[in-house]
């Protein structure tokens, strides 16, 4: 199996380079600092796995892995990473990573993400399956979902970029109650209890892309 390393932090590359090739079934065929040099090592070598940080330098992880997968769909992903939001997890998973481990981890569990990405299974760790696993369950869409007015999918499109409250109103010149109306509205109409679960809806529904 074909491993690419896109990690930024150099002791961390040397420390995964040299676990992987413990396991002689492992080739580690490239490294890349950031996520553009990541997105062109995939293109050039076309690996079996890539093991991707998201916190890298010019593109995160996230961004480059939806440009490794738009280009190389076969080739799975695999986040290896100190980011453990729900949110961040979310977004990994929707950009295309097929498994979501956190650094620290000992290395029998990485190379179970591997295994499992590479047979076509997702793999998350157990240190968060347990907070984002009823995330990950596609929320039941209701006849509602097509329903959103233009400025409730204007709202919903910055709801799923990460934008706060405040943020969201100042780019929509909207004040910060009305802004709370849409998202209200927003929830209702997806069926949803969160923001983060509106996410999820919005992006497999295809409202955002």
């Amino acid at each position: 199996m074909r491993i690419l390393i896109v990690e930024d932090d150099p002791m961390m590359q040397l420390g995964l380079e040299q676990c992987l090739e413990d396991y002689p079934q492992l080739t580690v065929v490239g490294q890349a600092s950031d996520g553009y040099l990541g997105v062109e090592a995939a293109l050039k070598l076309k690996p079996d796995v890539v093991v991707m940080d998201i916190g890298l330098p010019r593109l995160d992880g996230i961004a480059a892995t939806q440009q490794i997968k738009a280009a190389l769909p076969d080739v799975r992903v695999v986040m290896l990473t100190s980011h453990t939001t729900e949110t961040e997890v979310i977004a990994a998973l929707s950009s295309g990573a097929d498994a979501y481990c956190i650094k620290g981890t000992n290395v029998e569990r990485l190379i179970a993400a591997i295994a499992a990405a590479q047979e076509g299974a997702t793999y998350l760790d157990p240190q968060i399956a347990r907070r984002v696993i009823q995330h990950l369950q596609p929320p039941t869409v209701n006849s509602n979902i097509g329903q959103l007015s233009q400025r409730e999918q204007q709202v919903l499109e910055l709801m799923v970029q990460g934008q706060s409250n405040p943020e969201i109103a100042a780019v929509l010149y909207l004040s910060p109650n009305t802004v709370k109306t849409h998202i209200r509205g927003i929830m209702n109409k997806l069926a949803v209890d969160d923001r983060v679960q509106a996410a999820v809806v919005a992006l497999r529904s295809g409202l955002v892309k």
